[in-house]
């Protein structure tokens, strides 16, 4: 019998590669048709911005195309971390964003947990929808409530504690900078609990049941049947979640810090995206901005791939 030499071996697994390829194409080419537009999209509004980087190596001036600008290197980067207000924006950045992570995470999961364990369908969709409802308000609303429950004059968390005689006088919470990352970090977990459990409580919902009762029949409590059984069953979704966070470590906005602040607590309240607003496009510094989000992405890119290097030197699995 005659053998096949090794490169007709790999030509006909190319082939049956491709052939597989095409027809799955064909099978499913309404899945593929459904989704161009969001291709489209995603080209879009996330790649062809990306010419824009080319400003942070510029000195850019309104009025030119982005090629007949003056170009100046590495010149707004070095800029950018001579700067001392960069670290304290910095430094605000990742407090709130570890603070935010850890919180964001750990209450979701619980609160999904419970919500999983509730007998009373009634009940429990009349608990989901109320939590979820809070995610629909704008910041601007939240940010007056929360001043509001604040406040000194009236405000229902001083009110509370001085009838518990917690306290004797009235605190300014809004006017303690040390304070601040705090009541963002509880905001936003008031805001996103509800939202973020959903995820959870779908990836529970797909758990084989028969192992609950099967854990039930052996004598396993409620604890133990969560503990081996709910926890496990949710892991990889949580580890998406999770390592996706962690790359928005960085970029995590400044709609609920712009809202929050004031004068008193402003050191304490300037994110990345703030410092970038107040001097560089405020300023007219476009290319110094620029600068300012090319570091963000590049330190969330690395972040993802880090952590998900972790994750699969520990479990043997990988997520992206």
């Amino acid at each position: 019998m005659k053998t096949l030499s090794t490169e007709t071996t790999i030509h006909l697994t190319d082939r049956k590669k491709s052939s597989k390829f095409w027809k799955t194409m064909v099978q499913q080419r309404y899945l593929y048709m459904m989704s161009i537009p969001f291709v489209i999209y995603v080209i879009i509004f996330n790649y062809v911005p990306v010419w824009g980087w080319l400003m942070a190596f510029q000195k850019f001036k309104p009025g030119k195309s982005i090629l007949q600008q003056q170009w100046v290197g590495f010149d707004n980067f070095k800029q950018l971390f001579m700067d001392e207000r960069f670290y304290n924006a910095l430094k605000n950045t990742l407090g709130m964003s570890i603070m935010g992570l850890v919180v964001g995470f750990t209450v979701p999961v619980v609160f999904a947990i419970l919500m999983n364990e509730l007998k009373g369908q009634l009940f429990k969709r009349s608990i989901q929808t109320i939590s979820y409802l809070p995610h629909f308000v704008s910041w601007v609303v939240v940010a007056s409530l929360v001043t509001k429950m604040l406040s000194i004059d009236g405000g229902a968390v001083n009110e509370l504690l001085m009838k518990l005689h917690i306290i004797d006088q009235p605190v300014q919470f809004m006017a303690k900078g040390t304070w601040f990352w705090g009541i963002v970090t509880a905001s936003d977990m008031w805001k996103e609990t509800g939202w973020n459990s959903i995820i959870f409580l779908a990836a529970m919902a797909g758990i084989d049941q028969e192992q609950y009762e099967a854990a039930t029949v052996d004598g396993a409590g409620r604890f133990r049947r969560i503990w081996h059984i709910t926890l496990p069953g949710i892991r990889t979704t949580f580890m998406v979640v999770f390592i996706l966070s962690i790359g928005n470590l960085i970029s995590i906005g400044f709609e609920k810090q712009f809202q929050l602040q004031n004068s008193l607590v402003f050191d304490y309240a300037e994110v990345l995206e703030l410092y970038a607003l107040k001097y560089g496009i405020q300023l007219g510094r476009f290319s110094f901005g620029t600068a300012v989000g090319i570091f963000s992405s590049v330190v969330s890119i690395v972040l993802v791939i880090t952590a998900n290097t972790i994750y699969k030197k520990v479990t043997k699995e990988t997520i992206i």
